[in-house]
């Protein structure tokens, strides 16, 4: 697994994030990111996680969530910006939820959904912030699936997920997505999910797709990233489990680390 810090300050020079996604797609290689919730992290914790995030050899940060209340995202991203050289990608649940400290943003279309305010209503709003921010802009489409519980995602989303046993449905879905032009697909069980994405339907969108996939919510042990990553997802987002026991971090990448060696890849 080629970590993502490795070709951090080449790559962020000229703000291509997206560039480090194209290559572990085209590569087949591995990276994990680790989902931080502002409401759920004190910037004082989030300095802290950065720092061992960086020493784990996790690939990349990811900030944001449903809903968030504290109001304190700038103060986390900017602790995880100086405590750390991983790239810090907004995933945001809204477009208050944007911070042009970050370095990159998943800019969300709800493709799982019909939802017109998620597929593009509030992505016009945003435009002109957006454009404004200098944050490099990676459009993607965003899947839900039935992690076998109700999620904050699909009750603020106001859609239903994907069904759990119909990979032809995420498949065509994520079809369509790349043929609008999106970037990447992110398949999502949600926060709160019991069930991680099925490894069917992580399988089914890979083979559907070229564009990098991400796949998160609901993993809580090695062997469910692992059996993701094998499934055909590029980048694995943990997040919960991460906070419920901390030291699930090491445990996690020493795992991946030896199940998916580094590979190197010339740019």
């Amino acid at each position: 697994m080629l970590p993502l810090r490795s070709l951090t300050l080449s790559i962020l020079s000229t703000q291509r994030i997206l560039q480090l996604l194209q290559q572990a797609c085209l590569h087949a290689t591995k990276q994990i990111a680790v989902l931080v919730d502002p409401d759920k992290t004190a910037p004082e914790a989030a300095a802290a996680l950065a720092q061992r995030a960086e020493e784990a050899g996790v690939d990349c940060l990811m900030v944001g969530g449903s809903l968030l209340v504290a109001g304190q995202i700038e103060a986390c991203v900017q602790a995880l910006r100086r405590h750390s050289q991983l790239p810090v990608l907004l995933f945001p649940g809204d477009i208050f939820h944007v911070c042009e400290h970050a370095d990159g943003i998943l800019l969300l279309s709800l493709i799982s959904g019909r939802n017109a305010e998620l597929l593009i209503g509030k992505h016009v709003t945003a435009a002109p912030m957006l454009r404004r921010s200098g944050l490099e802009i990676i459009p993607t489409g965003y899947m839900l699936v039935d992690g076998g519980a109700p999620t904050s995602a699909s009750y603020i989303s106001h859609t239903l997920p994907i069904p759990a046993n119909k990979p032809d449905i995420a498949a065509c879905t994520a079809m369509a997505g790349e043929m609008l032009g999106l970037k990447a697909m992110y398949l999502d069980a949600g926060s709160g999910a019991t069930q991680p994405v099925p490894p069917a339907i992580v399988q089914a969108v890979r083979q559907a797709v070229d564009v990098p996939l991400i796949v998160g919510g609901g993993l809580c042990s090695p062997a469910q990233v692992i059996t993701a990553m094998r499934a055909g997802a590029n980048m694995v987002v943990v997040g919960t489990a991460i906070e419920q026991d901390p030291a699930f971090l090491t445990t996690l990448t020493e795992a991946v680390h030896a199940e998916f060696p580094s590979v190197k890849i010339l740019t």
